[in-house]
C-alpha cells in the first residue's frame, strides 16, 4: 500500500515559461534570490528581476552558493534572508542551488545550527517548529529534480558528511519553472553529468524496494525520455526538443524520489562527493553505475525490471537483465562519460572502506530501499569494480 502521490508544486513546464512567472500568484512581496558563485543562472537573473517587478516583489541577491553546497554557505544565505527580511526564497540555478535554497528557506524561520535538522551521522535529529518560508524553484539545468521535491543535499567538511535534509511538505517549492530555453549554454559535459543523475533517480527508483505503480509509471517515462534525447542534448545545446524532453525526464525523475525513492547508490555516491567536493554527483554516479546494477544483476534481484529498463532505452529486444548494462555502456559512449574515471578525481583504492562506512552512516536510509542489503563488503566491491 502507497499513498497516491499528487505533486503540491505548480509546475510552469516548456520554452519560455520564465517570461509568465509574473502571471502567477507570489508567496510573499521581499524575496530572496540564491544563485550560485559561478555563471549558473546569473545570465538569466535580468529576466527574472523583470518578472519580480511586474509582481511588485522586492528582491535580494545572495550569490555565494558553489557546487555540493556547504553548510556555511546555507547558514550565511538563512542569515542573509532574515537580514534582509525577506518573506521567501526563490532559487535560480541548478541542483546545488535549489537544494541550498530550499534548506535555507527551512533554517531562517528557525534558531539554530543546521545540523540541530539533520537526520543521521552526526546530526540532532530536531524538528524546526517554524514553517520554512515559501520557495519558487526556476531550474537552469536538467539533473536532480530538487524543483519538484522536498529535501536539499548539503555538505559538512568537517566531518564528510553530505546528507539530504528535509522531507517536511512546507519544503516543497510553491512554483516551480522549468524551461529549457534555460539550458541551452549548460556545457556538454555538465549536461551529460546533470543527466546521468536525473537517470539515476530513475533507474534506482525503478529497482528500489519502495516503488509503487505510480513510482513505476514515472520512471519509466524519465528513463525512456532521458535515455532517448540526453546524447543528442550533449551534442547540440541549442536542440530545443532534446533539451525538453531530457527536462520531462528530470522533472519526472523528482516525482519518482517522493513518490516512491531512490536506493543507496546514492548514498555510495554522496561519500566520493563529501571527500572529494569537485567531484560532480552525477559524474559520481556515471562512475559508479555499471558496477553498482550488475551487482544487484549477478545477485538476480528483479531481473524483469533490468530487462524492461533496457527495453525503454532502446533494445527493444531484450531478453536478458544484462542487456540492461549494455544499454548503460553504449548511452555513456554516446555522451562522453565513457572515459570518466575515479582516478581523474584523486580518488584512491585504499578509501573504499571509509568510504563505505560514510555512506552507510550518513544516508543509511537508502540501503533500506534495496531489494537486496548490501554489506560493508559489498559495497567496498562495487567501489572497486567500478574504480579506473
Amino acid at each position: 500500500m502507497f499513498n497516491l502521490y499528487t505533486p503540491p508544486t505548480r509546475v510552469l513546464f516548456g520554452a519560455g515559461q520564465l517570461n509568465n512567472l509574473h502571471k502567477q500568484a507570489m508567496p510573499g512581496k521581499k524575496a530572496a534570490v540564491v544563485i550560485s558563485n559561478g555563471k549558473s543562472g546569473l545570465g538569466f537573473l535580468p529576466r527574472l528581476e523583470e518578472q519580480m517587478k511586474l509582481c511588485s516583489v522586492e528582491t535580494f541577491v545572495f550569490d555565494k552558493v558553489e557546487a555540493n553546497p556547504l553548510k556555511s554557505t546555507v547558514e550565511a544565505g538563512a542569515a542573509f534572508i532574515r537580514e534582509k527580511g525577506c518573506d521567501f526564497v526563490v532559487a535560480l540555478g541548478g541542483g546545488s542551488v535549489m537544494d541550498a535554497a530550499k534548506v535555507m528557506a527551512m533554517l531562517a524561520p528557525n534558531p539554530g545550527d543546521l545540523w540541530d535538522y539533520v537526520f543521521g551521522g552526526t546530526g540532532k535529529g530536531l524538528i524546526g517548529k517554524n514553517p520554512a518560508l515559501p520557495m519558487i524553484a526556476i531550474t537552469t539545468t536538467a539533473g536532480t529534480g530538487s524543483e519538484v521535491d522536498h529535501y536539499g543535499v548539503v555538505t559538512k567538511p568537517d566531518t564528510n558528511e553530505k546528507i539530504g535534509i528535509g522531507g517536511r511538505e512546507d519544503m516543497f517549492p510553491v512554483i516551480a519553472v522549468v524551461d529549457p530555453e534555460l539550458m541551452t549554454s549548460v556545457p556538454p559535459m555538465f549536461t551529460a553529468f546533470q543527466g546521468w543523475d536525473a537517470l539515476s533517480h530513475s533507474m534506482e527508483g525503478y529497482i528500489s524496494a519502495a516503488g509503487n505503480i505510480m513510482s513505476d509509471i514515472y520512471a519509466l517515462a524519465a528513463i525512456e525520455n532521458i535515455s532517448q534525447n540526453l546524447a543528442a542534448a550533449v551534442k547540440d545545446g541549442n536542440n530545443i526538443e532534446a533539451r525538453e524532453k531530457v527536462a520531462l525526464g528530470n522533472t519526472l525523475s523528482g516525482f519518482v524520489m517522493v513518490a516512491g525513492g531512490v536506493t543507496s547508490q546514492h548514498s555510495l555516491e554522496h561519500a566520493l562527493s563529501a571527500y572529494h567536493q569537485d567531484l560532480p554527483h552525477g559524474a559520481g554516479l556515471a562512475m559508479l553505475s555499471k558496477a553498482y546494477f550488475s551487482h544487484f544483476i549477478n545477485h538476480r534481484v528483479c531481473d524483469e525490471r533490468f530487462v524492461k529498463m533496457a527495453q525503454v532505452m532502446g533494445i527493444a529486444d531484450a531478453k536478458k537483465p544484462m542487456d540492461f548494462i549494455y544499454a548503460l555502456d553504449r548511452l555513456q559512449a554516446d555522451c562522453g562519460l565513457a572515459s570518466v574515471k575515479m582516478s581523474d578525481y584523486g580518488i584512491r583504492l585504499g578509501d573504499f572502506e571509509t568510504f563505505a562506512k560514510n555512506a552507510k552512516d550518513t544516508m543509511g536510509g537508502l540501503f533500506l530501499c534495496d531489494r537486496r542489503e548490501l554489506s560493508i563488503d559489498d559495497c567496498v566491491n562495487i567501489f572497486r569494480n567500478a574504480y579506473g
